[in-house]
């Protein structure tokens, strides 16, 4: 990569408030994370650039983004919470009104939440640490 580096990360954003079990929890912030990054290759048109080699992952490119620090460098992710749903969807819209991929889990509400569609968590694209830190640096860890 030439000595460039960034120092990026993923956010997740659970709800805190919805008291989820752990497992739920774990699932929806994989969802989350898992659409995130692929509309985030997407956006990058970077999917012929994935390589693994003995169980690694990685993106075989010069192209220097923080998506490609993210891959090379650690997969880093870090989650955090707010308490309402209010707070989650005004992230959501904050990320999108910079033109940061973030994506909403809508939980169908089978297993928790009584048959009710609920907003659990959003994850962000992998992102610089100053940008990542300016939509969620006030938010405490989960």
């Amino acid at each position: 990569m030439g000595g460039f580096m960034y120092t990026s990360k993923q956010m997740i954003v659970m709800r805190r408030d919805l008291k989820m079990r752990k497992g739920k929890i774990a699932a929806q912030a994989g969802h989350a994370c898992v659409e995130a990054v692929l509309l985030a290759l997407k956006k990058e048109q970077r999917f012929n650039e994935i390589k693994e080699d003995n169980d690694y992952v990685y993106l075989d490119t010069d192209v220097h983004t923080p998506l490609t620090d993210w891959f090379n460098n650690g997969v880093a992710k870090i989650c955090v919470y707010v308490d309402s749903e209010e707070e989650l969807l005004a992230l959501d819209q904050k990320a999108k009104e910079k033109g940061i991929i973030s994506c909403l889990i809508k939980d169908a509400g089978h297993t928790e939440f009584h048959n009710q569609p609920t907003y659990t968590c959003l994850a962000f694209e992998p992102l610089e640490k100053e940008v990542a830190d300016e939509l969620t640096g006030g938010l405490p860890l989960y």
